[in-house]
């Protein structure tokens, strides 16, 4: 039993799906209807770059969907390999509005319209030098909120993705996160800074809900032909209402990947396939379970592979 897996920003590479888009005309035409919706080339600043360009946040939530969205569509053409057999779809923040679309729950265009609002609304609700991420190595979910709890009075910071077994990621000011990096390396916690402009996943990005509640509320969603996995829930959702909802409630509320993970593998899920950019979902997993098969789909060699199991 498998399920199909969607990265989220981080993942981002100048040339990602360029053997997919020089091969197959429909996604040529899926990168030309992106620009039109976008009002800028997109296509060129995956294609082509430059690196800070695909970066910024609001062209990095989009270029990574699109390129998750084509190659998920080249499987379903290309390759006898049934999507709709797995037993749920998952995605990672941003990836889970790949993981909706591919799961019929919302079609293309609005995808790319949704995310072309949440990826300026996200990187505006607070000005850049005030917020960012940090993330932590080595210690479990519960030492960590443990931590934050204690020290909340001096510390505005927040759980922003709970990822793998030993990585949690904090949102929270730049003066915050640096009074936590303090104590941590009191603690000789390891740590690292990310480079990203904004505290996702956590209070601060309120304004940046307020805006995306009308956007979701307005879209026009259906029910998913798979159950979708909830970054806010950790568990499945398959009606139409409660996925909404739950989109808002995700641009503040934390990533709950390591459950999530676990929760589809205590399921029957014995197998994941990341369907996007780069290997960073099926490098969390195997630190969570390293029992499961994992299968990255990058290029076209990837499918090959994929049609061979």
């Amino acid at each position: 039993m498998f399920s199909i897996i969607f990265p989220g920003q981080g993942s981002q590479i100048v040339g990602m799906a360029k053997d997919f888009y020089d091969n197959f005309n429909y996604v040529k035409n899926y990168f030309f209807i992106a620009d039109e919706i976008l009002q800028k080339k997109i296509s060129k600043i995956i294609l082509e770059g430059p690196q800070e360009y695909l970066d910024k946040t609001e062209n990095t939530q989009a270029a990574i969907f699109l390129v998750s969205y084509s190659i998920f569509k080249v499987i379903q053409k290309e390759t006898n390999f049934n999507t709709n057999d797995a037993k749920f779809f998952a995605g990672h923040s941003l990836g889970e509005y790949s993981a909706l679309c591919c799961s019929g729950a919302i079609d293309f265009d609005q995808t790319i319209d949704l995310l072309r609002h949440r990826g300026k609304a996200m990187q505006e609700a607070v000005p850049i030098g005030v917020g960012g991420m940090i993330a932590i190595l080595g210690k479990q979910f519960e030492e960590i909120k443990i931590l934050i709890q204690e020290e909340f009075s001096k510390l505005n910071c927040y759980i922003a993705n709970d990822n793998s077994v030993g990585q949690i990621v904090v949102s929270g000011k730049i003066s915050s996160l640096e009074k936590l990096g303090n104590e941590l390396e009191k603690k000789k916690i390891k740590f690292v800074k990310l480079p990203v402009s904004a505290p996702f996943h956590s209070p601060l990005m309120g304004k940046a809900t307020e805006i995306m509640r009308e956007k979701i509320s307005k879209a026009n969603f259906k029910d998913p032909l798979v159950d979708i996995i909830s970054n806010v829930t950790a568990k499945s959702v398959n009606d139409s209402e409660n996925i909404k909802k739950l989109l808002i409630e995700q641009i503040e509320k934390p990533v709950r990947w390591r459950e999530s993970v676990i929760n589809m593998i205590d399921l029957g899920v014995d197998s994941f396939v990341e369907m996007g950019p780069g290997k960073v979902l099926s490098g969390l997993i195997k630190r969570i379970n390293r029992n499961v098969k994992l299968n990255q789909i990058n290029n076209l060699l990837d499918i090959q592979d994929l049609k061979n199991d």
